[in-house]
């Protein structure tokens, strides 16, 4: 089995209407998360996390904040990306206004 990075995205205005839900509307968010997860066991290597702001670093070693559109990690097996494209589908992420998920193939490092 290949392994994939799931990114979990959308626009920032879609994550800014996400913390005002209710908290309803949270646990019911999280269920929905939890039953997917529950499902798809057999795909899960690590569940993830939610991420927070990101920070760029440059070459001198300066930082500064910087805007993304990403909400989230998983990563996840599956023979193929289309396998797992098609796995995704239902997926809770998409509950998320204009929400979509990006599936990127990791590449063994040759040698280790």
């Amino acid at each position: 089995m290949k392994k994939f990075l799931v990114l979990y995205r959308a626009p920032n205005s879609s994550f800014e209407q996400m913390k005002n839900t209710t908290p309803e509307q949270q646990k019911a968010g999280m269920d929905a998360w939890m039953s997917w997860s529950q499902s798809a066991a057999r795909l899960i290597v690590d569940m993830g996390a939610p991420l927070a702001k990101s920070l760029r670093v440059a070459k001198s070693g300066d930082a500064s904040p910087i805007t993304n559109d990403l909400g989230g990690y998983s990563i996840l097996q599956a023979e193929s990306k289309e396998a797992l494209a098609a796995a995704l589908k239902g997926h809770p992420h998409f509950m998320m206004p204009e929400g979509f998920i990006d599936v990127v193939e990791l590449m063994p490092i040759p040698g280790m």
